[in-house]
């Protein structure tokens, strides 16, 4: 063999060997492109339909956007705790009115806001991540703060809000209590579990370094960092009460992520001793990723951790069972599915549109849609990439 054939040969190998990094760098700027952009659904209702004052405020963050929010006061603005509401992805501050009925009810008053890029917010450039959920939920907390009538603050989170929930706690130590509902444990399974839900056929042993990859490449636009989004980081550098609820049936963020929270959060806290405040759980047979409110343990659980923890305004018995009684039910409008989980079979490998010239999108944390389907979201360009990768 000549020299010339040797070096030809140490050429091929080593483009060999590049090309499943390439595809696999590929793949995570598709997937950055395709998942990270919610499509902003305005609210379709508002608290008076579900017979509860309320009055239409803006909740400025540190960076300077105003995020549309409604302020829901109980007990005709007498001071008492308040409890702050974070949807999740691709939802709205109206698919929260279900959790501020039974709160209400019980005495507390409510603040819910549309999370930047989401509800009657104009979409973003960037991609949306659990920073900006936290980040927003820190801007309500504050909002929160100022308000004279506000005694104590709790936060009630829904999936990528419940990450966002406990980001806002771990940085602000004002926040008396917290309710993670379906919550994802950290940045890197978020995105494992997307490619099972997209039925991606791409071992372990691949999946996981793609999904450390791909994750990275998500955040690198607005210079997050995984451990500083991550939610397990968070309960653990928290030092408040949590509570951390999650359905024996969700298809979208499996239980063993609430019981990876959970201890994470019960560790870091056993040097305290007795004086540690609690961490509790609760799971809800038959629950899936949605609609958790509509168990009367999920109500009468939260409302008596709220009323414990934040002081009133009833005795926790009396609250849970204030709540628990309520009937609370889905909004109508929670029928539909969420935009960023139609299928996306028909998409080029390319990464271009299918022929039909529709475009395609990807779920960041995967979702069952609103009526608690699972949709498939297998892109062929991404499955393409994923399945070379992984030869």
């Amino acid at each position: 063999m000549t020299s010339r054939d040797r070096i030809r040969r140490a050429g091929l190998t080593a483009a060999i060997a590049a090309a499943p990094l390439a595809l696999a760098w590929r793949f995570a700027h598709v997937y950055r492109e395709r998942a990270g952009h919610p499509r902003p659904q305005a609210p379709t209702a508002n608290p008076r339909d579900l017979d509860m004052p309320y009055e239409a405020l803006e909740v400025a963050t540190a960076d300077g956007l105003r995020l549309p929010a409604w302020w829901i006061p109980a007990r005709d603005g007498a001071p008492g705790p308040a409890v702050l509401l974070v949807h999740g992805w691709e939802s709205a501050r109206h698919r929260t009115l279900p959790n501020a009925r039974f709160l209400h009810a019980a005495g507390f008053h409510v603040l819910t806001v549309d999370v930047r890029g989401h509800g009657a917010n104009v979409a973003e450039e960037l991609p949306v991540s659990a920073g900006e959920f936290g980040s927003d939920a820190l801007a309500g907390v504050r909002a929160l703060l100022a308000m004279p009538a506000v005694t104590a603050i709790g936060v009630l989170g829904h999936s990528m809000g419940s990450i966002g929930a406990i980001l806002a706690a771990a940085e602000e130590p004002r926040v008396a209590a917290v309710v993670m509902t379906a919550t994802p444990a950290d940045p890197y399974r978020l995105t494992r579990q997307t490619f099972r839900l997209a039925r991606l056929p791409i071992p372990d042993p691949i999946a996981y370094p793609l999904a450390w990859l791909t994750t990275r490449v998500y955040l690198k636009p607005r210079r997050h960092t995984v451990s500083a989004i991550s939610a397990t980081r968070a309960a653990r550098r928290y030092r408040g009460p949590i509570l951390a609820i999650h359905g024996t049936d969700d298809r979208v963020v499996p239980i063993a992520h609430m019981e990876r929270l959970v201890a994470a959060a019960r560790s870091s806290r056993a040097r305290l001793g007795e004086g540690a405040a609690e961490v509790a759980m609760l799971v809800l047979p038959a629950g899936q990723h949605s609609w958790l409110y509509e168990f009367p343990a999920y109500r009468a659980a939260i409302a008596r951790f709220f009323a414990r923890h934040l002081g009133g305004p009833l005795e926790p018995e009396a609250a849970a069972r204030v709540a628990a009684e309520l009937d609370v039910r889905r909004l109508p409008d929670d029928a539909g599915r969420f935009a960023a989980l139609q299928p996306l079979a028909t998409a080029g490998p390319d990464g271009s549109d299918g022929p039909d010239g529709s475009s395609a999108s990807l779920a960041p944390a995967g979702s069952d849609g609103p009526d608690g389907s699972s949709a498939s979201l297998a892109p062929a360009d991404l499955a393409t990439s994923a399945a070379a990768t992984g030869r």
